[in-house]
């Protein structure tokens, strides 16, 4: 479903992803892992197009996106849930999954997602008309899952969900993102929590100073001492 070759991002003279390949097959889970600044948000943002890539391919689904505007990408059926959220925070929660969907123009089924959201978050239900904003850290990550989910994507990305949450929280968050991807959904996941990262995914890729190290199936990359020791305190 996507094909990504020689992908580079730069910061004037720096270069954070430096020619990196990687794919994800359609309905798989894919993690990405690493530590901070191994630039695992600017790849992200490059395929959704928040960022300008400075060389590389992007394909999805056979078609070349590189090149696209960021709405447009939406309407091919990619949705980013940036890191750290971004929700509309003077909008309610009802009008944020609203604008998740503003590509969209079957009102009905439109209202019948926010249902569906609102089955798989029942707390976002009980605050239906409070701003966002005013929200916690764990409600304001479940708000932008929801509201990714409806634009009925084909492909999620996700920028560090468990990023700054209680372990009651991650644990939710992650219930649901298992949930979609066992419905079908295609699935990137950028994690800084490894563990949580590579039990929840298929295959993974590790990255390092911009560069891809390590890539296998995230059973065998569990298990691999280099990561053990670099990502999981071993």
């Amino acid at each position: 479903m996507l094909e990504v070759t020689g992908l580079r991002v730069a910061y004037g003279g720096i270069q954070a992803v430096r020619g990196i390949n990687f794919h994800v097959a359609e309905g798989e889970m894919v993690a990405l892992i690493g530590a901070n600044g191994a630039g695992k948000t600017s790849t992200l943002k490059a395929l959704a197009r928040l960022l300008n890539a400075a060389g590389g391919s992007v394909r999805f689904r056979g078609e070349e996106i590189s090149k696209l505007a960021p709405h447009a990408l939406v309407s091919a059926g990619i949705a980013l849930v940036p890191e750290g959220r971004g929700v509309f925070p003077r909008m309610s929660i009802v009008e944020n999954l609203q604008m998740g969907a503003y590509c969209r123009s079957d009102k009905d089924a439109i209202a019948a997602d926010i249902e569906h959201i609102f089955g798989l978050f029942p707390r976002l239900k009980e605050r239906a008309r409070q701003m966002a904003g005013t929200m916690s850290g764990g409600e304001q990550q479940m708000l932008a899952l929801g509201r990714a989910l409806m634009s009925r994507p084909k492909m999620l990305l996700l920028d560090e969900p468990s990023m700054g949450l209680a372990p009651i929280m991650v644990q939710k968050i992650f219930e649901v993102i298992r949930t979609v991807a066992s419905e079908g959904m295609t699935v990137l996941l950028v994690e800084q929590n490894a563990k949580l990262a590579l039990e929840t995914s298929q295959r993974g890729y590790v990255m390092e100073s911009g560069e891809i190290t390590l890539t296998g199936d995230a059973a065998d990359l569990l298990s691999d001492p280099k990561v053990r020791a670099a990502y999981l305190g071993e």
